[in-house]
């Protein structure tokens, strides 16, 4: 990769794309602020292991290898990662095939064990691999959204001003509140109702797990380096199917949620 620049998603706690306090000590939905860097920087970074440091990690999800504009050019587009793409196949030839179509996303995750993903659920099939370190998925079906306590929250993102500055979380304007689930950890004990038995898989270099669409994962990685490639295929949309993963997901409606959720407001479905 040399010297070229690649976009890196830092965070003051590891936790991008998470519900986070901000200001008015409310609840918001909180991306992740996003500097360019050299390959180089960020692993020296990463082999850095600094308590103190602000965290960082490779995680852009736009089809940074690969995006759908790729296969619909015939093999062309741009990617920040195309010294890269010799070494990472554009599809996973037996699953494009079981599902007739290539994929939307295919991308690059790298980071270590100070970085976790956030609960959440995607509306895509995903074939996720690891090339170095280890992922830890806790994961429950579809069925079991209902207990995830999903709320809208507005949306917000961290800004600082210069590296030198601590994070600050700016609420965005103009924009929809984002549906998100108000759990943080469903490993810690009692995050989750009785009866609620989450799969637990370690996945390890070599290896690859099937997510299908509407599954609702929660993942960690190895304190050391971790390195990650998935291929995204689009859901299959037609009949019932988007219908019942919905109606799965909250039966009582969403809540606006700014604070405490005793002061939510009801937002029926």
């Amino acid at each position: 990769m040399d010297d070229r620049r690649i976009s890196i998603a830092i965070t003051p706690n590891g936790r991008a794309d998470a519900v986070t306090r901000g200001p008015g000590d409310k609840l918001y939905f909180v991306e992740p602020h996003v500097e360019q860097m050299s390959m180089r920087n960020l692993l020296a970074r990463l082999a850095d292991q600094d308590p103190s440091s602000d965290i960082y990690y490779l995680q852009s999800q736009n089809g940074n290898l690969y995006s759908s504009e790729h296969f619909a050019n015939n093999g062309h587009s741009l990617s920040e990662f195309e010294p890269l793409r010799d070494d990472v196949p554009s599809e996973v030839s037996w699953c494009s095939e079981a599902l007739d179509r290539y994929p939307d996303a295919v991308n690059l995750w790298i980071g270590d064990g100070r970085s976790a993903t956030s609960i959440h659920s995607d509306p895509y099939e995903n074939i996720y691999t690891v090339v170095r370190g280890e992922k830890r998925f806790t994961l429950l079906p579809p069925s079991d959204g209902w207990c995830l306590k999903e709320r809208l929250y507005p949306h917000a993102t961290y800004t600082r001003p210069s590296s030198s500055n601590s994070f600050e979380v700016i609420p965005l304007q103009n924009v929809p509140p984002v549906r998100w689930s108000s759990i943080l950890d469903p490993d810690l004990p009692n995050a989750l109702p009785p009866g609620i038995a989450p799969i637990q898989i370690r996945l390890r270099p070599g290896e690859a797990l099937y997510l299908p669409t509407g599954w609702w994962h929660y993942v960690q990685q190895a304190k050391e380096t971790t390195i990650a490639i998935n291929w995204w295929y689009d859901m299959e949309m037609r009949g019932m199917h988007w219908v019942f993963l919905n109606l799965m997901r909250n039966p009582d409606g969403l809540y606006v949620d700014g604070g405490d959720d005793e002061e939510a407001d009801v937002l029926t479905v």
